[in-house]
């Protein structure tokens, strides 16, 4: 099972050098699925939406894709009365459903949740938040999949903190979630949001779910080139491949594997 893993795309601000390459790679790359874990856009523009679907529809499909929080509009005259009432209809008139897509696979169980939010009770609106009511969905999704599947959960937000990042993601019930998602089987974790890759163990039960973070494909880097990741996993082992755009090409910019359950 291969897996491609982008975010922070970022249509408005793309790299578009990075973009154009990704599409040639992940081509090859030949992958059972790409998941895209949210803001494909900058600002929630139509035009924006656009060009991200455009770049979509140009990939292999299947595709499960998730928004985040820059996929609702907030700039432009207007666009604040689309945020508070019909916040993610551009995400869902091109994406389909913008909570609660999954996939299913030979060997493997994909489930999703939106972490963004249109408005939230603190002045930061760019942070995530899980509601119990997505928890209790993914985990009766992740109970439900054959005991032998490689287990993943999708979102924008990484759920906890991640050591040393370049910025927070402060997710409410975040923890809880996690938590949860591990014990009712959760083998891995994807997100997004921080535009920068990484792996890291999720402290609870066997510690062997990890949560893994994919690049940006946009201008606007973190302390890391524009990238994506690959994701192998056999019957024993799972490996994640951060690659990066660095002189007009795609090349390894780090490697993490791990044993499965």
């Amino acid at each position: 099972m291969k897996l491609v893993q982008v975010s922070d795309i970022h249509f408005g601000g793309e790299n578009r050098e990075a973009v154009e390459a990704a599409t040639q790679r992940i081509r090859e790359e030949a992958p059972d699925l790409i998941v895209v874990a949210g803001d494909l856009t900058l600002d929630g523009k139509t035009s924006e939406f656009d060009a991200a679907a455009a770049w979509i529809n140009s990939l292999p499909r299947p595709t499960l894709i998730v928004p985040g929080n820059h996929d609702t509009p907030f700039v432009g005259p207007g666009e604040l009365w689309v945020r508070f009432t019909r916040p993610w209809r551009r995400f869902k008139d091109r994406f389909g459903l913008d909570d609660g897509a999954d996939w299913r696979g030979p060997g493997v169980t994909i489930a999703s949740l939106n972490t963004a939010r249109a408005a939230q009770l603190r002045w930061n609106w760019s942070k995530g938040a899980v509601s119990r009511s997505q928890i209790r969905r993914v985990v009766e999704a992740l109970k439900a999949a054959p005991s032998d599947d490689l287990k993943v959960v999708v979102c924008h937000h990484p759920l906890m903190e991640v050591l040393g990042g370049p910025m927070t993601a402060r997710v409410r019930g975040g923890v809880d979630a996690a938590n949860r998602f591990v014990a009712a089987g959760a083998d891995i974790v994807l997100s997004g949001h921080i535009h920068l890759p990484f792996v890291t163990a999720l402290p609870f039960g066997d510690g062997k779910a990890q949560l893994v973070g994919s690049g940006t494909l946009s201008l606007r880097e973190r302390g890391a080139a524009p990238g994506f990741n690959v994701i192998e996993a056999d019957p024993g082992c799972v490996r994640v491949t951060a690659l990066a755009y660095e002189r007009g090409r795609f090349e390894v910019w780090r490697t993490w594997a791990f044993d499965r359950r």
